[in-house]
């Protein structure tokens, strides 16, 4: 069985993340509710019900996701005509990185907006993609990426997964993954449960190229063995 990369779509691969913020500040201002970018950072890798519930909770707001949903499907129509683009230099590593590994992405998106983004941006093929939608507990909980595994066949001991935000992290933690956290929209201490945490996307750009060559620069033995 091949080695498993897996990696989280916004922040990771896409720069999307300030257009996800962006469009749940105006959908939930248009419900007379008030956030900031940054709470929907935190919230970063949460499906729709998290996200809903997570600001209700922190507004003091009482209600269930069912009576807010129409918050959700406001954000994904403002989400859809806004112009996202895949980080730079990340496209050229993953096809040739594709011969030797099960590629997988786990997205707390909607399936709509994964399976638009991933066809207009990338012609590799995924071998397994999780959205939002995919599973009733997101991340942090475990089950996106538990759901993964399920669909590559692949041994957790021979995964990496790739991700940028708290919650992301703690999900592939909590599904006993190895994890390489990427600090794109987030203080890098806040990804400190990750077992290695780079730079930026362009040190992200290299490992994977590093990953092409096999010439991993951190002890991780049971994929490179």
């Amino acid at each position: 069985m091949k080695p498993a990369l897996i990696f989280d779509m916004d922040g990771v691969l896409v720069d999307s993340m300030h257009l996800h913020a962006a469009a749940w500040k105006a959908a939930f201002l248009e419900s007379g509710i008030i956030i900031s970018p940054e709470s929907i950072f935190r919230l970063e890798g949460a499906n729709d019900r998290g996200i809903v519930e997570n600001i209700l909770y922190e507004k003091g707001i009482f209600g269930s996701f069912d009576s807010f949903s129409s918050i959700a499907v406001r954000k994904q129509a403002l989400f859809n005509i806004m112009d996202v683009k895949p980080f730079p230099g990340i496209t050229d590593p993953l096809e040739l990185l594709s011969k030797d590994y099960l590629l997988a992405v786990v997205s707390g998106s909607d399936r709509n907006a994964v399976d638009g983004i991933l066809g207009r941006h990338f012609s590799v093929n995924f071998d397994a993609v999780i959205s939002g939608d995919d599973v009733i507990k997101g991340k942090p909980n475990p089950d996106p990426y538990l759901k993964s595994l399920d669909y590559l066949g692949a041994d957790p001991k021979n995964c990496i997964v790739f991700e940028n935000a708290p919650y992301g992290v703690q999900a592939a933690k909590n599904a006993g993954l190895y994890c390489i956290g990427i600090p794109t929209y987030v203080d890098p201490q806040l990804l400190g449960m990750a077992d290695k945490v780079l730079e930026d996307h362009l040190s992200l750009v290299a490992y994977l190229h590093r990953l092409v060559r096999c010439e991993p620069e951190d002890p991780f033995p049971a994929i490179f063995s």
